[in-house]
C-alpha cells in the first residue's frame, strides 16, 4: 500500500530464496536505510498483478530488478517505461509467466502507466536456490542505490502531489 503522504513509490523485485533474484529487496533495504524522502519503499516478487496494484496510484515509481540478458554479470540497464517498450530479452528473465514487462505493457495498453517509472536491471549470474548474492551482483548494489536514490530525488522533486 502507498503512504498517502509519497509521491513515489521504489518497488524492489526478486525472490529472496534465488540468488542473484533478491537483487531488487537488497537495493531497496538498502536505500531506505538512507532516504529522508516522501517515498513507499516496497518489496514484491515481480507478480505482474502485484505491480499493477503496488503503483496504480503513485505519479512516479522506480522499479529494481534482476535480469540476465546475457551481459556481463553485475552490468546496470536503466529504463524510462514511456520512452518505449522494454527490451525483447526482459520478458523472458523473469521467473513469472506474468512478470515485469508483461505488467508494464499491460498498463501501457490500458493507460495505467505511472506518469514516471524508471525500471533499473541487474544483470544476474546465479539465481539458484539460495540466500547469498553472487560476487559480481554484492558488488553493485551500492552503485544501484546510489543511482536509485539520485533518481528518486529527481522524481520527488518533479512529481505532482497527486497522481
Amino acid at each position: 500500500m502507498i503512504d498517502s503522504a509519497a509521491r513515489v513509490v521504489l518497488i524492489g523485485i526478486g525472490n529472496p530464496f534465488r540468488s542473484d533474484d533478491a537483487v531488487g529487496p537488497a537495493v531497496v533495504r538498502l536505500v531506505r536505510r538512507h532516504l529522508s524522502l516522501p517515498v513507499t519503499c516496497l518489496e514484491e516478487t515481480g507478480d505482474g498483478v502485484e505491480l499493477l496494484s503496488a503503483w496504480k496510484t503513485a505519479p512516479a515509481a522506480v522499479l529494481v530488478v534482476a535480469v540476465h540478458s546475457g551481459a556481463e554479470p553485475g552490468s546496470i540497464h536503466r529504463f524510462d517505461a514511456h520512452q518505449g517498450k522494454l527490451p525483447a530479452w526482459f520478458s523472458h528473465s523473469s521467473t513469472n509467466t506474468f512478470g515485469v514487462s508483461e505488467a508494464i505493457e499491460l498498463a501501457r495498453s490500458n493507460s495505467d502507466l505511472p506518469p514516471r517509472l524508471i525500471v533499473f536491471a541487474v544483470e544476474g549470474l546465479n539465481f539458484c536456490p539460495g540466500t547469498e548474492l553472487s560476487l559480481e551482483v554484492a558488488e553493485v548494489v551500492s552503485e544501484v542505490g546510489a543511482r536509485v536514490l539520485q533518481e528518486l530525488r529527481s522524481l520527488t522533486a518533479t512529481a505532482p502531489l497527486q497522481a
